[in-house]
């Protein structure tokens, strides 16, 4: 990933995502709530949301 894509995704993430997880058009993948796809800054990414500690972790990123 490019430097001036890794800024807008992570401006993205810190902007859009992260305040709140299962909002900014997530989805969730299959019945799991928590294990959630989402595009920022034109990025999709899969991500797992952590509830008790606020925490995101993100384990797909697909740009081109």
């Amino acid at each position: 990933m490019g430097a001036s894509l890794r800024t807008r995704f992570d401006a993205g993430m810190r902007a859009q995502l992260a305040p709140n997880p299962y909002g900014y058009g997530s989805v969730p993948i299959g019945t799991d709530e928590d294990r959630r796809e989402a595009t920022v800054s034109g990025v999709v990414i899969r991500y797992y949301v952590s509830r008790g500690v606020a925490t995101v972790t993100v384990v797909r990123v697909v740009f081109l």
